[in-house]
This record gives C-alpha cells, sequence and structure tokens, in this order.
C-alpha cells in the first residue's frame, strides 16, 4: 500500500510550488520574459512540481505492483490504465514530463513565451491530479478498513 504520509506531504509541496507560481503567471507574459529572476522562478517551481509528480506516480506504480514505466510520461499511462487517473487526464496530463526534461536539460530551444502560456493555462490541473490521487488514496484506507 503506498505510504499514505509520503503521498500526503508530496501533495502539499505541488500545493506550494504552484501557490508560488500563481502570483507570477498573473503578470504580463513579457514583465516575466523580461526578468530572468521571475523566468527562472517559473521554470524552477514548474520543475519541482512535475518533479514531485512524477515521484508519486513512480511511488504508487512500485507499491502498487504495477508494471514498470520505462520513461516518466509513461507514469501517467500506467496510473491511468491502472484507474487511478482518468485515462483522459492522464493521456492530457503526461506531457508534462517531456516538458519538464525540456526546461531542465535544454534539448530544445524552448520558447519561453509558449511555456509561460502552457504553464497558466495548464496549473489547475496540478490541483486536478491531487485531488484524483487523494481519491485513490482514500479509497486505499477504506480498502483496508474493509479486509
Amino acid at each position: 500500500m503506498p505510504n499514505k504520509e509520503l503521498i500526503k506531504k508530496k501533495i502539499n509541496k505541488i500545493g506550494v510550488y504552484a501557490d508560488e507560481l500563481r502570483p507570477i503567471l498573473n503578470l504580463k507574459p513579457n514583465d516575466i520574459l523580461g526578468d530572468y529572476m521571475k523566468l527562472r522562478t517559473v521554470e524552477r517551481n514548474f520543475q519541482l512540481i512535475v518533479d514531485t509528480i512524477i515521484d508519486i506516480n513512480t511511488h504508487i506504480i512500485s507499491t502498487e505492483n504495477l508494471p514498470a514505466p520505462e520513461d516518466a510520461t509513461e507514469t501517467f499511462h500506467i496510473l491511468g490504465r491502472a484507474g487511478i487517473l482518468p485515462a483522459e487526464f492522464a493521456a492530457k496530463f503526461s506531457p508534462v514530463a517531456g516538458l519538464r526534461n525540456k526546461v531542465v536539460h535544454d534539448y530544445d530551444d524552448i520558447d519561453a513565451g509558449k511555456l509561460i502560456n502552457d504553464i497558466k493555462d495548464g496549473i489547475d490541473q496540478f490541483g486536478e491530479y491531487a485531488v484524483y490521487i487523494d481519491n485513490f488514496m482514500n479509497q486505499k484506507r477504506a480498502e483496508k478498513y474493509l479486509e
């Protein structure tokens, strides 16, 4: 069974990182692009959120004895196939892993304006993810008491 305290701490971290992002994302994109500290804050907090989500995914996959993922993106699809995340949400949300890699490893020339808009448009999905994981953990807790 997944470690509920570990998951709870990680879910709380996602909320903290997202709360730190929101005031910056409320600025005009040019105000962020013109201030490297703000831009780096957006990039770093986005990375921290996605890293934390991937940690949660891999923890659940491991403790639930689900198939091992080949990469971070696949962790979302595995949870979707297992019914832990809605499959449609998992498919829609999974590209955050690839975007995180582009930001961290500078694989491609990233369009910073598009990155900001993508994060701004998708920030509520982090909370949606947290709700799905919390629901799963509550279900696991209930199942434990029914055994």
